[in-house]
């Protein structure tokens, strides 16, 4: 489910946490961490049991317009269209997934029901759901680009789902567009022949990626002082001031790729710490961190510190 840079992104976020400094209890920071990239695969478990819960609600609001006193001739004889989406029924009915969710004791939406009832409103009320509730075609395709549609245009953007994400979890709202992504993607990939376990990704695409970054963070925070010293000799006509934290931040884990890390292209590195100064820092970061980076990768290769292996990394 994540990729590198949702991991370069959480490791920045921790070191900035803990002010970049070498710590005495390392292992209660790396643990820190690891509990945090932990808690996107919660936040997404959150947002696929919503999903459930939008397919609920709908159905037991069409069994209580059914059983009313003066329903109509439609309430008696609804369109069940949406409560059989066949999408929707494969993620409530999904055993792994189940599972997941009581291992995790996942049940916000038992006590935060009305989010569940603004979402179902807000997709009844839709224009997109009228449309394939009058559609005489059905199929799988349909079924799926229904929920893809109301995920991406209803759900995903909900203000008011983004405050609760945000009240209940400071770090979640970080990791909503990193989970909303990842959870689009797998709803867009889905097949009647998908495995049971398609609802339920590893957290990490291999156990490769897990020490990436417990080692970034470590190697990071543990040079702390020569990395500082390294970014000092390129920046001796700034005061230390006018560097924001997060730049600094940057600048450290990018050089302790560059000098610890010989599997990573220098060009991937500069070009990860780049995007993600344009979407975390100032407008003018990721200028001014190529500037300084660029100078050092230069002055690596004079001195022979760029330890790349393999073809190209230089």
């Amino acid at each position: 489910m994540l990729n590198r840079r949702h991991i370069r992104i959480k490791v920045m976020q921790t070191l900035y946490a803990f002010k970049g400094n070498e710590s005495d209890d390392i292992k209660k920071d790396e643990k820190f961490l690891l509990n945090s990239l932990e808690g996107m695969y919660d936040l997404y478990l959150v947002m696929m049991s919503l999903m459930i819960e939008i397919q609920k609600k709908a159905e037991d609001h069409l069994r209580k317009s059914q059983k009313k006193l003066l329903a109509t001739a439609e309430e008696k004889n609804p369109n069940e269209r949406f409560i059989n989406n066949e999408v929707l029924l494969a993620i409530k009915n999904n055993v792994p997934l189940k599972m997941e969710l009581e291992s995790r004791k996942i049940d916000n939406w038992y006590l935060d029901f009305e989010y569940v009832d603004i979402l179902h409103k807000a997709i009844i009320e839709s224009d997109v759901y009228a449309e394939y509730m009058a559609n005489p075609d059905s199929n799988f395709n349909l079924d799926k680009q229904l929920v893809v549609e109301i995920f991406s245009k209803i759900i995903a953007p909900n203000e008011k789902l983004y405050e609760y994400i945000e009240d209940k979890n400071l770090t979640w709202i970080d990791d909503l567009p990193v989970v909303n992504t990842a959870m689009l993607k797998l709803l867009k990939k889905v097949k009647p022949s998908s495995p049971e376990t398609h609802f339920v990704p590893d957290l990490y695409k291999d156990e490769e990626d897990k020490e990436f970054a417990v080692t970034l963070f470590r190697k990071t925070l543990l040079n702390g002082s020569k990395l500082n010293e390294e970014i000092s000799s390129k920046t001796k006509n700034w005061d230390s001031e006018r560097i924001t934290s997060i730049d600094a931040v940057l600048m450290r884990m990018a050089i302790s790729e560059f000098l610890y890390f010989s599997s990573i292209p220098v060009k991937v590195t500069i070009n990860e710490y780049l995007e993600i100064a344009k979407e975390y820092s100032t407008p003018k970061s990721s200028i001014f961190i190529n500037g300084i980076l660029d100078k050092l990768v230069k002055e690596y290769k004079e001195d022979n510190k760029l330890n790349k292996i393999g073809r190209g990394l230089m």
